[in-house]
């Protein structure tokens, strides 16, 4: 029986989870089943994940179906796709209008039309998120650590200047700030593996600078009076030793940054205009996608740029849909599309693996998925009587779209199908997020067994170790 908790049961679990993390002692690298100390050879040195933040509709997306124009009292049941359907770089695939140039890259990456999101019951974004950011459900007794923080953990930075894990555009000021926090963490690992939050790319260089106002000597003598709270602070106060050492390590961390010249490297003054007006034009995610390419260059090991989830907004379609989506279009097409480009101009896409996902999908009539109905969420009419309510506003979670390019990721290949007509569930090959941690992990090298000792028992990083990756994906060695 699934379970019904609510938010403020996964807020008061995931608390709780992550102070034991903050006493917990050092996790032991364990050798359980034989954890090999990397899997074979890598494909893959970087991750940047593009984050769909609210829930992006596969068939409003990457997976369109027939096109049904808005008129009054039309059945919503009728409805499939809001948005024509256009060709792509590939024969045969088509994506959503206003996705024209990501379709136009399609012939260098992988496109999923299968993933199966959680069944986990009343669905809320954050638990959703979570789950796909950390690969276990929640609540879990121990904090699971975010991929991102599990791949600087066991790969350690390319640059020991940049921070390994890095996550640009997500502020905690907007709504549901302690569900996001939850899953923005290193879990168990340490604070040096968790992430380098930059909430507004355009402020980057303002992330790895003092405070406008604080001289280099008031900087300096603040540091030195915050390393030496940490030193003479009574065991257990700010958790274990071990918490407490991995703390210092990241404030180090930061401070070497703040003194390097790779601090210019947040500096998006410092691009070309006219590269610098291909990605500004739609905004804060476009920006983020140019730092991200900036910090690949430099060294960064996972790199996080979202679309930012804030509730009813965004992706987070409820009312409106249509209209939303043409504006999220906008937002994301340019910048993803020249993001590629880029990373293949200057070689760099073999060695970085770019992923864009979301949490899962939306339908008009279906709230999760059609054989596992949950309580809905929003007052959609069967008869559509007004454009507010053409478009895709409940959550769906059995067919999302999931596009992959470089670090040994097949070009020009679809993987998965969806059915043609309500529901548009998946049909032919699911794929289960542990299944796209595994892939991420493999093409990095990172072995399936890998797995601390937490609490006297082994944590892995998907759930009993028992994710595989989907060789399918990945072209041979």
């Amino acid at each position: 029986m699934k379970s019904t908790w609510n938010r403020r049961e996964f807020l008061k679990r995931s608390s709780a989870a992550t102070l034991a993390a903050l006493a917990a002692s050092a996790p032991v690298a364990s050798i359980l089943n034989g954890c090999r100390a990397h899997a074979e050879k890598p494909s893959a040195d970087t991750v940047i994940l593009l984050w769909m933040a609210g829930g992006m509709a596969h068939t409003e997306t990457f997976d369109p179906k027939r096109y049904t124009p808005f008129e009054k009292g039309i059945e919503g049941n009728r409805v499939l796709s809001t948005f024509k359907s256009l060709p792509t770089a590939l024969d045969g695939i088509q994506f959503s209008e206003g996705l024209q140039a990501i379709g136009s890259v399609m012939d260098k990456g992988t496109l999923i039309r299968s993933y199966v999101a959680g069944d986990m019951g009343f669905i809320l974004h954050s638990r959703h998120q979570y789950h796909w950011h950390t690969c276990y459900e929640p609540p879990q007794t121990v904090a699971a650590p975010h991929i991102g923080s599990w791949i600087a953990k066991k790969l350690g930075p390319l640059n020991p200047v940049i921070p390994a894990f890095i996550d640009i555009g997500q502020r905690f000021t907007v709504g549901e700030a302690e569900e996001l926090k939850a899953f923005h963490t290193s879990g168990f690992l340490g604070n040096e593996f968790g992430p380098f939050f930059i909430p507004d790319p355009s402020q980057g260089l303002e992330s790895v600078r003092p405070p406008i106002g604080m001289d280099s000597r008031r900087f300096e003598r603040r540091n030195q009076l915050y390393n030496d709270l940490i030193n003479k602070s009574p065991v257990g106060e700010f958790g274990s030793d071990y918490q407490k050492e991995s703390l210092k390590r990241s404030m180090e961390q930061a401070y070497r940054l703040l003194n390097s010249p790779e601090s210019k490297t947040f500096d998006l003054s410092q691009e070309p205009k006219e590269v610098f007006d291909i990605y500004n034009a739609s905004g804060r995610f476009g920006l983020g996608c140019l730092l991200a390419r900036r910090l690949a260059e430099q060294g960064a090991r996972f790199i996080s740029v979202t679309t930012e989830y804030e509730p009813f907004k965004g992706f987070d379609t409820h009312e409106n849909g249509h209209t939303r989506m043409v504006g999220m279009k906008q937002m994301i097409d340019g910048p993803v599309a020249q993001l590629i480009k880029d990373l293949d101009k200057s070689g760099r896409l073999e060695r970085t693996l770019v992923i864009l996902a979301s949490e899962f999908s939306r339908d008009i009539m279906v709230e999760g998925r059609p054989d596992a109905r949950v309580k809905e969420q929003v007052d959609q009419p069967n008869v559509l009587s007004d454009m507010k309510f053409y478009g895709m506003h409940r959550h769906f979670t059995d067919g999302c779209s999931i596009l992959m390019f470089g670090g040994g990721i097949k070009k020009g290949f679809v993987y998965g199908k969806t059915a043609d007509e309500r529901p548009c569930k998946t049909v032919q090959d699911p794929v289960r997020i542990d299944q796209i941690h595994q892939t991420i992990y493999h093409a990095l090298g990172i072995p399936e067994d890998a797995n601390y000792e937490v609490e006297k028992r082994p944590f892995y990083t998907t759930p009993d170790g028992k994710g595989k990756p989907l060789m399918e994906l990945l072209r041979a060695q």
